[in-house]
């Protein structure tokens, strides 16, 4: 199962997820240079956008990657029902392309925020989430423009179609004002399409993969990631 992690210009985590996904058996992470367009797809069987500050952030986070041959691909992909994962400024580019709905807003503090956070998971099972139903789990976020916003009608539809899984909460699993690192509607700290197969976030569960890292929390979502791959 071949996982296409991309690289444009300006991202900075991509050994960072090649080294958690490489420890999940039957995972075969490659890293794929956004320079390589199409052809640098062509044997994917599954997407990770990781994140960083592709091409500087010039305009808006994930604005130019947006926009890069590579990303004809990727909708293809997502298209086919494949497993896409964008964390960070690779949740930012999926907004930008449209795949998923809304837009990543400078933080509400004006300020890079840096630091662990509580996510309660959603009850309602995803491909994404299983075996996490209704936890408590602990991730760190590293970003300036984390604050998810989306007109109503999306917002309804995120929320009747349960398509939530992931919000900014205290360690008992309380979402709350106190507790939202950014300003992102209703604390949502990730969603999925309503394909069920592409899944953006902000927090990063590669960086809680190893229990040397401080917590792995993360490495279920991955592992999920994995296993949703056909």
């Amino acid at each position: 199962m071949t996982i296409a992690v991309l690289r444009f210009p300006g991202t900075n985590n991509e050994n960072d997820i090649l080294r958690a996904l490489s420890s999940i058996e039957g995972a075969n992470p490659v890293l794929v240079p956004s320079r390589k367009g199409l052809a640098g797809l062509e044997k994917a069987d599954a997407i990770v956008i990781p994140g960083g500050f592709s091409y500087g952030d010039y305009l808006r986070a994930g604005a130019v990657a947006s926009v890069e041959t590579i990303t004809e691909g990727v909708r293809d992909l997502a298209e086919d029902g494949k497993p896409i994962i964008g964390i960070c400024n690779g949740f930012q580019i999926l907004t930008e392309m449209g795949l998923l709905p809304g837009v990543l807003l400078p933080n509400k503090s004006a300020r890079f925020v840096c630091k662990w956070v509580y996510l309660r998971v959603s009850g309602h099972s995803t491909v994404f989430t299983r075996g996490m139903e209704g936890s408590v789990i602990r991730l760190p976020i590293a970003h300036a423009e984390g604050n998810y916003h989306c007109d109503e009608d999306e917002r309804e539809s995120l929320n009747n179609e349960f398509r939530v899984p992931f919000r900014y909460c205290n360690e008992a699993g309380e979402v709350d004002i106190a507790h939202n690192p950014n300003g992102s509607i209703d604390n949502i700290a990730g969603i999925i399409n309503q394909k069920g197969n592409i899944l953006g976030l902000m927090p990063h569960p590669e960086r809680a993969s190893r229990q040397v890292l401080g917590s792995i929390d993360g490495i279920t979502i991955l592992e999920n990631f994995v296993r949703a791959i056909i």
